[in-house]
C-alpha cells in the first residue's frame, strides 16, 4: 500500500500519546499538543510506536505501508506503518513486533530492557524514513526526550545529501533531562550516524553514546517545559552532566510551561466523578471525599479530618522517599493519607506494610488508573509534591482545578505555578530545602490553615481560578516555529 500524503508543517516524534500510550506526563502533554496547534493554524502530524499495549479500541487504525525500508544501517530492517486520526490530527505508529510488542514500554521490574537503544535507533530512524515517504517535508520535525532524539541528527546529515531536507528544521524538547538514553560507545556504530557525529559536542559523553545530547547537539532549537526548569539544567545541580552543552547552547534554550487539558480535567464535567463541583458550589467534593473513603475503607471520622492525596512514580525523584520518612509523624497528626503509583518495589512493599499498620487511614493503591487518580485528586483535601526536581509537572496543575491545595517543593515547575502560603495571591504551601522535616512543616502548616475555614475556601477558590490552558503555551511554540521557519 502507498503511504498518504499530508500536508505536514510540525511532524512530532514521540514515544508516547495518550489516550494510545502513556506512562506520566509525556503521554498527557503529546495527547494535547498537537490538538492545540492545530487549533492555530498549524498542520501536526504525530509518529508514535505502535505498542502491544497500545489502547486502541475508540480508534479506526489502518494499515498505510508495508514493509517501508528504515535504511542504513538496516537496509533490509522494515516497519510497518498504521494510521488513525485523531480529531483530524493524523497519528501514525510504527509497528515491528520484535521491538514494540511487549508487556509494557520501557522496563520490567528488573529494569529497562536490554535492548532499548536498538528499539529507538529504528524508531527514530523509522520516523525520517516515513516523513520521506510522506513525500512533502515538514518544516519542523520536533523530537521529544530520549526515545526521539537521534532524529535531529538523522535530519541534519540527511539535509547534505538529499534536497528532500533543505528547509526541515528540528526541535529537541526536553521533558525530563534525568532520562538521557546512554549506553555504551559500541553502540553508537548501530546508529548509523556518521564518524564525525562522534565527538564531545555531539553524540560522545565521558566515552559513552548518549542519545539525549546528540539531539540537544543538533537540533535548531531546544525547548524544555517551564521557565525555572530552562534556568536550572545549564547549572551542575540540576543539569543532570549536561549542563555544559546546554550552557553553549543557551541562547537556543527556552523554557516554555506545560498547559493543562481542562476538558479531560475539570470537576464541573469529569466522566470519573459521581459528583462534580465548582468554585461556586463545592458541596460535590464533601461528597467526592465521603464516596473516596468509604471506597478506601477509612474509618469515618477522616470526613472532619484533612485527607492528604499523591499520585506519581514510586521513586527518590518524586520525594516518595522524604513522605515515608516522615509517615508516623503524620498517622500522629491524625490525617489520612492515600498514595497511588508504581515503581521501586522495596517503596511499594514499605507501602503495603503501613497499610497494615495503619488500618483506616492510611490506603496505598500500587499502579495507575485515570479512574483512581480522578478520583483521588477530587477526594483529598491537600495534595504532596514533594519532588527533588521537576521540570514542569502537571499533578499540580490538577489539584489547584480540583480545590486540593499543594504542598510542594521549591523546584523546577513548581516555583512557576504554586504560590506558596502566606505570600499575596497564594495557591499552596511550599517549602525549602528538600528534605522530610521541611515536607513535615509544610503539611502542618497546610493543617492549621484548614482548619480555618473561611481562609481555607478563599484559597481554594483562588486555585481553582488559575488558568494553566494550554492557549499560552501554544503561541509560544508557534513563536520558537517561526524563528526557525515555520511560514
Amino acid at each position: 500500500m502507498r503511504v498518504e500524503q499530508e500536508n505536514v508543517q510540525v511532524l512530532f516524534v514521540t514515544a508516547e500519546i495518550f489516550p494510545f500510550s502513556k506512562t506520566g506526563g509525556l503521554g498527557d502533554v503529546m495527547g494535547v499538543m498537537p490538538l492545540v496547534l492545530q487549533d492555530h493554524g498549524v498542520q501536526v502530524a504525530v509518529i508514535t510506536p505502535f505498542y502491544g499495549r497500545l489502547h486502541t479500541a475508540n480508534f479506526q487504525i489502518r494499515l498505510v505501508l508495508e514493509n517501508c525500508p528504515v535504511g542504513y544501517p538496516w537496509p533490509e530492517v522494515t516497519a510497518d506503518i498504521f494510521v488513525a486520526d485523531y480529531h483530524g490530527v493524523p497519528i501514525y505508529f510504527v509497528d515491528r513486533p520484535e521491538y514494540f510488542d511487549r508487556k509494557s514500554y520501557y522496563c520490567t521490574y528488573h529494569g529497562d530492557y536490554f535492548d532499548n537503544c536498538e528499539r529507538y535507533i529504528f524508531f527514530c530512524r523509522a520516523a525520517v524514513a516515513l516523513a520521506r515517504k510522506l513525500g512533502i517535508p515538514p518544516n519542523i520535525m520536533h523530537a521529544h526526550d530520549w526515545h526521539s532524539s537521534l532524529v535531529p541528527a538523522y535530519v541534519h546529515y540527511a539535509r547534505r545529501l538529499d534536497p528532500f531536507w533543505h528547509q526541515t528544521r528540528t526541535v529537541m524538547t526536553i521533558h525530563n533531562l534525568a532520562f538521557q538514553g546512554q549506553y555504551s560507545a559500541r553502540l553508537f556504530w548501530g546508529s548509523g550516524l556518521p564518524v564525525e557525529a562522534w565527538h564531545m559536542d555531539g553524540a560522545e559523553h565521558f566515552g559513552s553514546f548518549n542519545m539525549l545530547k546528540t539531539g540537544i547537539a543538533y537540533a535548531h532549537r531546544i525547548t524544555t517545559v517551564s521557565p525555572t526548569y530552562a534556568r536550572e539544567i545549564v547549572t551542575p545541580e540540576f543539569g543532570s552532566g549536561l549542563e555544559g552543552i546546554l550552557a553553549r547552547r543557551e541562547k537556543d534554550l527556552r523554557g516554555i510551561l506545560n498547559g493543562v487539558d481542562y476538558s479531560f480535567w475539570d470537576p464541573r464535567h469529569d466522566r470519573f466523578l459521581m459528583y462534580p463541583y465548582s468554585p461556586e458550589n463545592m458541596q460535590g467534593k464533601l461528597e467526592c471525599k465521603k464516596t473516596l473513603l468509604y471506597i478506601m475503607g477509612f474509618h469515618p471520622r477522616f470526613m472532619s479530618r484533612p485527607v492528604l492525596g499523591f499520585i506519581g512514580r514510586l521513586r527518590e525523584q518524586k520525594g516518595i522517599d522524604l513522605l515515608l520518612e516522615v509517615v508516623d509523624e503524620l498517622m500522629a497528626m491524625d490525617v489520612g493519607l492515600i498514595v497511588l503509583g508504581e515503581g521501586d518495589l522495596s517503596i511499594e512493599t514499605h507501602l503495603g506494610n503501613l497499610v497494615e499498620q495503619y488500618p483506616g487511614q492510611l490506603a496505598a493503591c500500587i499502579g495507575y488508573t485515570e479512574e483512581k487518580s480522578h478520583q483521588i485528586m477530587a477526594g483529598t483535601d491537600i495534595f504532596l509534591m514533594p519532588s527533588r526536581y521537576l521540570p514542569c509537572g502537571l499533578t499540580q496543575l490538577y489539584s489547584l482545578r480540583y480545590g486540593t491545595l499543594p504542598v510542594a517543593s521549591q523546584v523546577g515547575g513548581l516555583l512557576d505555578t504554586v504560590i506558596g502560603y502566606p505570600a499575596q495571591g497564594c495557591t499552596g504551601f511550599t517549602f525549602s530545602p528538600i528534605t522530610g522535616r521541611s515536607l513535615l512543616h509544610a503539611v502542618e502548616q497546610a493543617v492549621r490553615v484548614w482548619k480555618d475555614d473561611e481562609q481555607w475556601r478563599r484559597m481554594q477558590d483562588r486555585a481553582m481560578h488559575q488558568d494553566f490552558s494550554w492557549q499560552r503555551s501554544a503561541r509560544e511554540y508557534v513563536s520558537v516555529y517561526r524563528e526557525i521557519g515555520l511560514p
